[in-house]
């Protein structure tokens, strides 16, 4: 019996939500390990829509336990409103169902400043970020001054706690013009949020470590994708959080030998939001029809993600990298009706050939596609849920796929809805 991790196997937004609502109706607990409230997972089940960017993806199916790990930063508030808006749409959420790790980091009203007086900043890079202050708070995680989920149980505690923080963040505001932050008041809205979030709190590392002996099976979710990594993206346009099946260990409190299958999500196209590098992108036509045709909005942001052909050595690298076992291939529907598809199979540098993504910044960006080009297809994939029911030409884009990325494909998803989806092999391995 196998526990699963699900990474992301590209920039993110590959339809992470969707695969492991699938995978859920297999698994006794979901596990959420790294990342903030700036990834959003869409679920459409029964024809509704629920949007999560906290709550791990089983929260909306009866019976299965969620968990929020230690390596997930936790805005409390927002975290609370997400749960009112998916209490509005009829799923039950409580303590007995979703436990928040009681050492999570929080993120507080100052790391959202910050993140956006640094967005808005005409010096240095811009990055992109969702101004949502996931990367303040890890940087506040590392320099040993977080607040913790536990410390809102410690009043006095929390008081010097958030006296130190403050040293820290005043200077930093003075050094963007801003006045200091205010003690009282943030100290009192962690005194009113506390005994809002704390019944939800405990250590996650005990749950897992008994589920794990009861033989329960635990999907572990992860949020943006690898190549937004802090050490193997594209640095320094990347997250703030290892977002690599490496990072479940670390951000959950499991033992590394308990993660059995690494599933990569990858879409059968490239996209990507915010700044830094993108080989494939399209800024032509067919580039506006796949983000037409796919939908290709940010689930938190809105902002429009950017498109390209598939780039099947950044994926195979991400393979690598991420040991990844098997691959789901979502939006292959997208696809339908392109008279001709190109795949990326190595890149030109500086008049050399390379099969892999630099690291350095420049180099990245001036690498070059090479492409391989497919022959399209005129019939409908969307909604197949049988080989039988695809055609050749989709048959072979697959087949080349896999020979590329040197992984299968262990499921194959036609559309948005949970049904429609090809299982090629069990990651679970009933």
């Amino acid at each position: 019996m196998a526990n699963v991790a699900v990474v992301g196997a590209q920039w993110g937004d590959e339809g992470k939500g969707k695969i492991v609502d699938w995978l859920s109706q297999r698994a006794d607990v979901v596990v959420r390990f790294q990342g903030g409230h700036n990834a959003g997972h869409t679920l459409v089940v029964n024809g509704t829509t629920y949007k999560l960017s906290l709550l791990p993806s089983g929260v909306v199916r009866g019976g299965t336990r969620s968990v929020i790990g230690n390596g997930v930063v936790v805005d409390p508030w927002a975290l609370l409103q997400e749960i009112d808006t998916i209490r509005g749409q009829g799923v039950d959420v409580s303590p007995k169902n979703l436990v928040l790790a009681e050492n999570c980091v929080l993120i507080l009203p100052l790391h959202r400043e910050l993140d956006a007086s640094r967005e808005g900043s005409n010096s240095g890079v811009r990055i992109g970020t969702t101004k949502r202050g996931i990367g303040p708070a890890y940087e506040d995680k590392v320099g040993r001054r977080a607040i913790r989920v536990c410390d809102l149980a410690d009043p006095e505690s929390l008081k010097v706690k958030v006296r130190g923080l403050l040293a820290h963040h005043n200077a930093l505001r003075a050094g963007f013009g801003q006045g200091p932050i205010d003690e009282a008041g943030l100290l009192a809205e962690l005194l009113a949020v506390a005994p809002k979030i704390l019944p939800y709190a405990g250590p996650v590392w005990r749950e897992l470590d008994r589920a794990r002996e009861e033989g329960k099976r635990i999907l572990f979710e992860g949020a943006q994708g690898t190549l937004l990594d802090v050490d193997h993206g594209t640095y320094p346009f990347v997250t703030s959080s290892n977002t690599l099946a490496g990072q479940v260990a670390v951000g959950s409190g499991i033992s590394p030998a308990a993660i059995g299958y690494v599933l990569g999500i990858t879409k059968a196209y490239t996209t990507r939001v915010g700044e830094g590098p993108f080989p494939t992108e399209l800024t032509n036509e067919v580039g506006k029809r796949l983000g037409e045709r796919g939908r290709e909005f940010g689930t938190v942001t809105g902002r429009a993600r950017r498109c390209g052909w598939f780039d099947a050595v950044l994926v195979r690298q991400a393979i690598v990298t991420g040991g990844i076992d098997g691959i789901a291939l979502t939006k292959l529907d997208v696809l339908d009706g392109l008279e001709e598809i190109k795949v990326c199979v190595g890149y030109r540098l500086g008049g050399r050939t390379i099969d892999y993504l630099p690291a350095g910044m420049s180099e990245q960006a001036r690498v070059a596609p090479i492409y391989e080009t497919m022959g399209g297809w005129s019939e409908s994939t969307r909604g197949a849920r049988s080989w039988a029911n695809l055609n050749a030409p989709a048959i072979k884009y697959i087949r080349r796929i896999e020979e590329l990325i040197r992984a299968p494909v262990a499921l194959l998803s036609t559309s948005p809805e949970r049904d429609d989806t090809i299982l090629v092999h069990n990651p679970f391995r009933d």
